[in-house]
């Protein structure tokens, strides 16, 4: 039974107190004056009446009722009704007794100074204080009270209130109560059934219509997350109720921060408080709550809800959120789901305000049972007596419900709301009610329900009649009484009397006269239904379907035990195959958690002793356990490990032994402190439910009878335990309850205990002295997550790498013992505190602690010890890595994995088996970064992996931290090369991290050297003191002596070479290697005739060098000046006139310009003084210079940098001509212009219509000039111009095609597609009709008849310089060139595409179109295409781009190869690149970012820029190069790799000043170490076809027009393929030691059919290799079926030359068997046909073919899939058959079953690897041979019966694989010859 009321008081307005015209209240009366005992008066009442202020108006306001809502100190609320009226008062001061803003009174105080009223209205508040909460009851109560003191009823108000204070009603039941004041009044009150429920009325549904369903949604979460939430309403009455509706859907939850329904105006200040809270404010004061940065505020009147950008509400999880808000919906809005019927029912209608309150409720408490199903089963009961005590453990609940990301339930179950639930609703004895039975028994239903929105509402409907029915138990309420004041009282007009004081007296009275009955009166005891809480559904059933268990997770879990198991067994090799698919399996939880079920299997008496192997694979995999382990331990399995890590140990020695944890520490969840909270409780509960079972089971054993069996109740859980005990326990007497009591307590005690000794265990490492690992550790923290326990994984590992003689152990160790110690105190305070342990046991723990930690500490040091002694552990091998000669290790190898990058090839993901990762280790040599190791998948674990690069190819190196699989987090580093390899490491534990640093030392100084002679390719095979020497030297001296002798000797070489060369037309095949020794012979008389006494070269040019001239004039591409009739050298005396151009000596100082070449080619009539003006016009004094010129139209192509920028003050600006004389500016821009005139006036077309330089003259000139098909080729020019230059416009009529032509397509209107893709090509002209800028006609520009005798192709930003020829003669092409930056950045791109660092969501292609590579490549061959068609239509072309060193030298280069065959033969390459690009000073190193000085640059790719150009026009061509796809390859790796020193430096300059010049060909002294890439070429091509091109049929002067679109160019496979077996394959050493190193150590089985399968792995194997080409095949068959027949193998040459000889001879090709007729044919084919390609695979059999470069060549073996045998297509490349004869006799060779032996000649053949046999010596067909790869042993032999009469010792045995062959010779000493030399041919292999 409670009170209706406390208290009642009046509170009226203080007139004395007024400040400012803010008035205040004051209490005028209060009954009773003496507080109640249990429940106080409440404080500040008198400002909760009037929230917005006290103040007086002018006229009347109606009265108002509303409840405000007060909490005490001990959290009890207290329900304050206030009834406010007003009354009539004099207005004794006309100022101050308004409020100062005048809001009430706006009017009044415009005139405040004018007219005061005589009279004012205070307010006047009648409060009733109760602690329950009846709202219509108050508000009829003090209605009562207002109506008898203005109608003047005949009752006493004393009498009223006197009943009111007295009146007493039951709290719960569903009682009905009815009450009278004695007033002629009566109202019934109805009690709700349950207490527990909370009474809402129609407020939820209220507060839903104000704000709808989302807003409150978002209400609710931010509610149950602990949020600040402020309600604005203009009605108090509605802030109350809005507050309880939030708090009403909040149950079975309930609200614990400061809860406020109606905040006074003066209290505002509250909202800036830091903790949560649900405030109502009028909206009178919206302005003051807008700078609240963290309060979420609804505005009930507006129906809005403010979230401020700060903060941050977690929503209810899906599908939750979506379900419930349909239910919401059907409840508040059901007409919504048939509002589109056509027929839609007629009842629709939502429910009455009343049944839809409790409908909304009912929705929350099937959303709080969905969230909270199954919480009783993560109750810990850990005290039962005296009072229960019960822990939640949430990490088990999170796990169990898959909802461990979820931020709302972590949030909601962290929250104090929780808190309080679980300890109210914990108990497991106590009364139930509706939520009880809904979490307990409808789970299932509301499981199978929540899919179908119309059983849930069926559901809901039946929960809210539930609910209604507790607040109204009785539906027919008996009728109320109350009277209402009259209406003449409630609108009085004349004064009324102010509310009267009342008599305290009579009022006491009444409450005393009750409260004497009430003691008289007997007790009313409500007898309250306690039952045993149900638990409901256990949670595991609940989680299957989310859908967590893995696939096939079946098989998972047998590969576990089964891998258990063995170790068990000790079957080690089973248990390591099974390792990484254990290891996979462990990341899924079921499986961890049966491991550890499985290891709970292997513990006898808590102890299992294991061996080494057996220990550090338990250690592994509990390791990987933990690993995926979140600190809270959702799953329990660190909680199932616990006691295993401390029952598996092995000995170390003499009573020494270490336990599983010492090897386990590094994992957070040890560092969490409720984990170790959840384990204890857990713990503990199960100790206490034993003990209660073991006095069950002793006391009570009669009752166990009874019940089926003993054995059942051993099921009963700890909660279901507590219940029954806890019913008990009033029927025990003191004593037992004391012994209980005791009991419990002790029993908490011991495991406190217990557990200090458990978490010494794991947070103290197993080395004390590493506690700066520890420093933070974090343990500090209670909440920390951080891994800082790093200890041994497997111990003794990385024992030695810790310095542990650093003297001050002592002091570290107890820092350690320190902060372990402080952790597990705080632990034990608290659970211990929460448990009731007793203060002196307490104090005891905190005694013991200490000395438990330091014992511990001293075990751990015996065994630390113990461990160092312990073997290391059996790591796999490290590989040695095969080196080229003269590398050498740097540094030896380090330990680490290979780690996995964003390419799925290696991992397994796209089949086959995952080669990565890998261990091994990483080896730095002076060339190249090396891994080699192999898989850690036993399945391929026997394969070796390789990945390298040079290490001058490096781009990129940055720290990473990996995680790999069994391990933790490890420093690693990721390290990508522009040869497209990456390489992404994991360092080993034991590999130190000062190592690491040592090693990127050493990387970073051999890629950035100091100076370039620190490169390779300088020290390879030298001493380093070459670095120092050069810098004495006279530099001047060398330049002087070196232009003095080279006229002289050039002169001399060219008049030779042009005796002894003849033509230079591309080599043939057949006298390639003639060709080859004349050259040589050619170099050595050239040196011979050198005089000797000129040669006074310093040393820095090598004055060894005999042939320094000579080389000069090859280098200076003389030859190819030569081939091409551009020019000799010779004096002007004997010039002939009638050559156009010759060869000027004026930079042979280097002096005019340092980056170009010593001798160039320029026009006749221009004098060397002129020269040196015009090169100060150019950038980098670059000046034109002519490199080549077509031999069918004599057009030129020249070659220059841009126009300097500064216009004509830079003429004088010269850095490298200080002796220059300045000249007048514009002298010099008309020597620039008679400089292009001579240009001009060389072109046959010129000078034959010169003199009439008309429209029609030249057009006349041209058309004699030119062959025919130039008439319908021109306009196309046009068209390309505007496709260079950007211009859009259509071109009328179509074009034929002439030559080859491939890259503008037009449709049939002849309209122009231009490249969508990159749109900016050039600058646009902004209109074909507007004049030109060289004052030439303004008719279109590229279509008009008369066409320019020369076009500069140039940067438009660059050509305000050159002053253009009225006449038309020459004209400029405005382009815009791509920068430097744009090449540098799109080729990062690019390698980031084709090699991710780890995967991507965006797709590969995506990325290589965003590096914008291949619209870059576009742009330099379409400029290219334009330049070859300007050229071959007659017109001289002059490429005049940035600084001439780049973007030129590619146009330049590919127009050369495009226009000229000879460019597309070997020879023809090589000197076009050596022309192009190292002559004239492309800069290899500053863009290779070579050196130290030029790091800072970066890497540029401009020449291999140039190869892919190449590749794309060889795919398009593949017919019209004598080089394979191969040899771009490889020099796109070798001029990266500085392993020549033919890509090194910038300048022809700076490679004479170092001497690196001439030494190329010189130098023959070391063979192996080759200086030059071109002989390194050379030399392999002489041994192996690797780069000639099979498909080579080249057409005479042809010349090519590729394709230039995008959607034309191929994706280089340089840039994506990958061969794990093998490093890449541009290093040819490598590859043939590697091979006989293989075949040394196993030799192949080849007892198998030779059609044998191989399985072939993409990025593992070398495609080419095992799947040659075929040509290469059909070569290789010819052999075999050679060898078969005896017959001796031709070279493949000769057979590839019969065939193509046959094929040309012959009148029908289709006639002929040949194998490679239709190949071939293609070379008849239309152009049309073989621009397209003919569809043949790149020949790389570069690859195929695995030969040694030394000089015997060692067998190697073939290629052809499934071929064991090891002869090799060596034979093909001998000039005599006796190279093969390595030991031949006669043998005696025992026959078949009864036949004789017979003698042979014996042919052994070291190079084919054979023992071959003919009838006779000079027998030419061979009758068979035995393959000596088959050959197992050679052995003596014995006599038989049948055999020739010879010495026993004679004899001897061959046996191979197939079967024994018996062999006699002729006597002993040759049979000992023929053994040894088999044996030796044996070992060579």
């Amino acid at each position: 039974m409670a009170r209706l009321a406390d208290y009642f008081v009046v509170i009226g307005y203080d007139l004395d107190k007024r400040v400012e015209g803010e008035g205040q209240g004051c209490i005028l009366q209060r009954f009773p004056e003496k507080d109640w005992e249990d429940s106080p008066f409440p404080q500040g009442i008198e400002l909760f009446c009037q929230p917005s202020g006290w103040q007086v108006v002018p006229e009347q306001q109606p009265a108002s009722f509303f409840v405000a809502v007060l909490t005490d100190i001990n959290s009890d609320r207290h329900y304050c009704a206030c009834f406010t009226f007003w009354e009539c008062l004099d207005n004794p001061q006309v100022t101050g007794c308004r409020k100062a803003d005048g809001s009430r009174a706006d009017e009044a105080d415009e005139e405040a100074d004018v007219v005061q009223p005589a009279r004012v209205f205070a307010p006047k508040s009648l409060v009733l204080v109760s602690q329950l909460d009846y709202t219509e009851v108050f508000r009829n109560c003090l209605g009562l009270i207002y109506t008898v003191h203005v109608d003047d009823l005949s009752v006493p108000l004393e009498t009223v209130i006197g009943n009111l204070l007295t009146c007493v009603i039951p709290l719960a039941g569903g009682s009905q109560r009815t009450i009278t004041l004695g007033a002629g009044d009566r109202q019934v009150i109805q009690t709700p059934i349950s207490d527990s429920l909370p009474v809402s009325g129609c407020s939820v549904a209220q507060l839903f219509r104000q704000l709808g369903i989302v807003n409150v949604l978002y209400l609710f979460c931010a509610a149950l997350t602990e949020h600040k939430i402020l309600f604005l309403s203009s009605s108090y009455q509605r802030l109350t109720d809005a507050c309880r509706g939030l708090l009403a859907i909040m149950f079975p939850l309930k609200y614990s921060f400061t809860y406020v329904p109606i905040l006074p105006g003066k209290l505002l200040e509250v909202l800036s408080t830091p903790t949560p809270f649900i405030i109502g404010v009028n909206s009178f004061f919206r302005s003051e709550t807008q700078e609240l940065l963290d309060v979420i505020i609804a505005d009930l009147d507006g129906g809005t809800v403010t979230i401020p950008e700060c903060v941050h509400i977690s929503l209810l999880p899906e599908p939750l959120l979506q379900q419930t808000q349909t239910a919401l919906s059907m409840v508040l809005d059901p007409e919504l789901e048939v509002a589109d019927q056509a027929f839609p029912p007629q009842s629709t209608q939502p429910s009455a305000l009343k049944i839809q309150d409790k409908e909304i409720r009912a929705v929350f408490l099937w959303l709080f049972a969905r969230l909270f199903q199954g919480y009783r089963w993560c109750l810990h009961i850990i005290r039962i007596h005296p009072e229960p005590v019960i822990r939640f453990h949430k990490a088990a609940f999170l796990g169990q419900r898959a909802l461990m990301e979820d931020d709302f339930l972590m949030k909601v179950l962290d929250g104090m709301a929780f808190a309080a639930f679980v300890s109210e609703r914990g108990p497991p004895y106590r009364t139930t009610d509706l939520f009880d039975d809904l979490v307990a028994n409808q789970v299932e239903r509301i499981r199978q329900e929540e899919s179908c929105p119309h059983k849930v509402l069926n559901h809901v409907k039946e929960l809210a009649e539930q609910l209604f029915k507790n607040e109204n138990p009785y539906p027919a309420v008996a009728m109320h009484k109350v009277q209402r004041p009259s209406d003449s009282s409630l609108n009085p007009t004349q004064n009324q009397k102010p509310f009267p004081v009342l008599d305290e007296v009579s009022v006491q009275l009444f409450i005393d006269h009750a409260a004497a009955k009430l003691k008289t009166a007997p007790p009313v005891v409500k007898a309250e239904v306690k039952s045993m809480v149900p638990s409901g559904p256990p949670l595991g059933d609940t989680v299957d379907r989310n859908g967590c268990v893995m696939a096939n997770s079946a098989r998972r879990l047998e590969v576990v035990r089964n891998c258990i198991s063995y170790i068990f067994e000790n079957k080690m090799l089973e248990a390591k195959k099974l390792m990484p698919a254990v290891l996979r399996a462990l990341k899924g939880r079921g499986a961890r958690l049966c491991f550890t079920q499985e290891l709970n299997q292997h513990v006898l008496q808590n102890r299992a002793v294991l061996d080494d192997q057996q220990f550090d694979y338990i250690v592994r995999m509990m390791n990987c356990t933990l690993q995926d382990c979140s600190h809270m331990d959702e799953h329990g399995v660190a909680a199932a490990l616990l006691p295993l890590v401390t029952a598996f140990c092995r000995k170390l020695g003499a009573g020494i032994t270490q336990f599983a944890y010492s090897c386990v520490q590094e994992h957070t969840v040890w560092t969490n402190m409720q984990f170790w909270e959840a384990m204890f409780y857990s713990d503990v509960q199960n100790h206490i439910r034993a003990l209660y079972l073991e006095t069950e089971d002793g006391e009570q054993h009669s009752i166990s009878q009874q019940q089926d069996g003993s054995g059942s109740r051993k099921d009963i859980s700890a909660l279901e335990l507590a219940s029954e005990q806890s019913r008990l326990w009033p029927t025990f007497g003191k004593e037992m309850q004391a012994e209980l009591v005791q009991k419990e307590e002790s029993t908490v005690f011991s495991q406190a205990i217990h557990y200090a000794n458990r978490m010494s265990y794991l947070l103290l490492p197993l080395d004390t002295s590493k506690n700066r690992l520890l420093k933070s550790s974090g343990l500090g923290d209670v909440e920390s997550v951080s891994n800082s326990y790093v200890t041994n994984s497997i111990a003794g590992s990385m024992a030695e790498s810790y310095d542990t003689e650093s003297g001050f152990e002592d002091a570290e160790s107890s820092d350690v013992a320190n902060s372990v110690v402080r952790f597990i105190n705080r632990f034990v305070d608290k659970v211990c505190n929460e448990s009731g342990v007793t203060n002196e046991h307490l104090k005891a723990l905190h005694i013991m602690i200490p000395d438990i930690v330091q014992m511990h500490i001293e075990t751990l040091d015996a065994v630390h010890r113990e461990s160092k002694r312990l073997p290391p552990i059996q790591k796999p091998k490290l590989l040695r890595p095969t080196l080229l000669p003269g590398e050498e290790l740097m540094m030896d190898g380090m330990r680490v994995h290979l780690v996995p990058d964003g390419r799925d090839e290696a991992t397994g993901l796209m089949g086959g088996p995952a080669l990565l990762p890998a261990e091994g280790a990483i080896f730095l040599t002076t060339y190249r970064l090396i891994f080699k190791g192999t898989p850690t998948d036993p399945l391929v674990g026997e394969q070796v992996v390789t990945r390298s690069f040079p290490i001058a190819s490096l781009t990129k190196e940055k720290k990473i931290s990996v995680t790999a699989i069994d391990q933790y987090v490890q420093e690693g580093l990721q390290l990508r090369s522009c040869t497209f390899q990456l390489i992404k490491i994991a360092f080993d534990e034991e590999v130190e991290s000062d190592l690491v640093e040592v090693f990127r030392k050493h990387l970073h100084k051999l890629r950035y050297p100091q100076h370039v002679h620190g490169t390779f390719a300088f020290t390879v095979g030298q001493c380093g003191k070459l670095v120092v020497e050069h810098k004495t030297k006279d530099k001047n001296q060398s330049l002087k002596t070196l232009s003095r002798n080279l006229v002289k000797t050039a002169k001399r070489t060219i008049v030779r070479q042009n005796v002894s060369r003849k033509k230079y037309s591309p080599p043939t095949w057949e006298n390639r290697s003639s060709l080859q020794s004349e050259l040589d012979e050619d170099e050595i008389s050239v040196s011979e005739e050198v005089d000797h006494s000129v040669l006074t070269l310093s040393s820095t040019i090598r004055s060894s060098d005999r042939q320094t001239m000579s080389n000069v004039v090859e280098r200076a591409c003389c030859r190819d000046y030569q081939r091409l009739g551009l020019g000799t050298l010779s004096n002007s005396l004997t010039r002939s006139k009638s050559e156009p151009f010759r060869i000027s000596t004026v930079n042979r100082m280097y002096s005019i310009c340092r980056s170009y070449p010593g001798l160039l080619i320029v026009p006749q009539t221009i004098p060397d003084s002129t020269i040196q003006r015009i090169s100060r016009c150019y950038r980098q004094n670059r000046f034109p210079v002519v490199c080549w010129r077509n031999s069918r139209t004599k057009a030129v192509l020249l070659r220059s940098a841009g126009l300097h920028a500064k216009g004509v003050v830079g003429f004088f600006k010269s850095p490298n001509t200080p002796t220059a004389v300045p000249s007048q500016a514009d002298s010099t821009s008309l020597e620039q212009e008679k400089y292009l005139q001579a240009i001009i006036g060389s072109m046959p077309s010129y000078s034959e219509s010169s003199g009439r330089n008309t429209l029609s003259g030249f057009s006349s000139a041209h058309m004699s000039t030119s062959d025919s098909a130039d008439k319908l080729r021109q306009p196309k020019i046009g068209m390309l111009m505007k496709q260079v230059m950007g211009v859009k416009e259509e071109v009328p009529g179509t074009f034929s095609r002439g030559g080859r032509w491939g890259s503008i397509r037009l449709t049939g209107s002849g309209a122009l597609r231009l490249s969508a893709y990159n749109p900016d090509v050039g600058p646009r002209l902004a209109g074909f009709e507007s004049p030109q800028p060289n004052g030439g006609p303004s008719e279109p520009l590229f279509l008009r008849q008369q066409k320019a005798f020369l076009y500069i192709i140039g940067d438009k930003s660059q050509l305000k310089g050159g002053k253009q020829d009225a006449f038309q003669q020459w004209e400029v092409v405005p382009i815009e060139v791509c920068d430097v930056r744009q090449v540098k950045n799109s080729f990062k791109k690019l390698i980031k595409a084709c090699m991710p660092s780890s995967v991507t969501a965006d797709g590969f292609l995506r990325c290589v179109e965003e590096s914008e590579w291949m619209s870059l490549l576009h742009r330099v061959l379409q400029v290219s295409v334009l330049v070859v068609e300007l050229l071959d239509t007659g017109s001289s072309a002059m490429v005049s781009l940035e600084d001439g060193w780049d973007v030129t030298t590619q146009v330049v280069s590919l127009v050369q190869l495009l226009s000229d065959p000879y460019y597309r033969t070997f020879d023809g390459f090589r000197l076009l690149v050596e022309k192009e690009w190292l002559s004239f000073g492309h800069r290899f190193s500053h863009r290779g970012a070579q050196t130290l000085a030029s790091q800072s640059s970066g890497f540029t790719p401009v020449f291999l820029q140039f190869l892919d150009c190449v590749h794309q026009i060889h795919l398009q061509f593949p017919m019209e190069f004598e080089f394979s796809q191969y040899y771009l390859k490889f020099l796109a790796y070798h001029y990266v790799s500085n392993r020549f020193r033919t890509f090194l430096l910038d300048s022809d300059y700076e490679r004479i000043e170092l001497g690196v010049l001439f030494e190329e060909k010189g130098e023959r002294k070391s063979p192996l170490v080759c200086k030059s890439v071109w002989d390194y070429i050379d030399r392999l091509n002489k041994k192996a076809p690797v780069f000639y091109n099979y498909m080579f049929s080249p057409e005479d002067e042809e010349v090519l027009r590729p394709y230039t679109f995008i959607s034309n160019l191929k994706l280089w496979d340089f840039y994506t393929e990958e061969t794990l077996s093998e490093a890449p394959s541009y290093d040819w050493e490598l590859r043939g030691r590697q091979e006989r190193a293989e075949e040394v150590a196993d030799k192949p089985d080849t007892s198998a059919p030779v059609t044998q399968r191989r399985i072939v792995w993409p990025c593992y194997d070398n495609l080419s290799k095992v799947m040659p080409d075929a040509i290469s095949k059909l070569l290789q068959d010819l052999q075999s079926l050679e060898a078969e027949l005896g017959q001796t193998a031709e070279r493949w040459k000769d057979t590839w030359d019969k065939i193509k000889m046959t094929q040309r001879t012959d009148a029908k090709p289709e006639s002929k068997p040949s194998f490679s007729s239709s190949l071939l044919m293609a070379s008849n084919l239309s152009h049309q046909r073989r621009s397209q390609g003919v569809c043949l695979q790149e020949s790389a059999v570069g690859p195929s073919l695995n030969l040694g470069l030394d000089c015997e060549g060692g067998a190697t073996s073939t290629p052809v899939p499934g071929r064991t045998s090891t002869s090799t297509l060596y034979s093909q490349f001998q000039s005599t058959e006796s190279e093969n004869r390595s030991f031949e006799g006669i043998l005696y060779k025992r026959g078949s079953i009864l036949k004789p032996w017979r003698p042979r000649w014996f042919v052994l053949d070291k190079t084919k690897h054979q023992l071959r046999y003919y009838n006779t010596r000079q027998d030419k067909e061979c009758r068979g041979f035995i393959d000596l790869a088959e050959v197992e042993a050679v052995t003596s032999g014995s006599p038989m019966v049948t055999s020739p009469k010879i010495t026993e010792k004679a004899y001897f045995d061959l046996k191979t694989t197939k079967r024994v062959f018996c062999f006699c010779a002729q006597d002993a000493a040759s049979a000992q010859q023929w053994m040894d030399s088999i044996q030796s041919c044996l070992s060579d292999a």
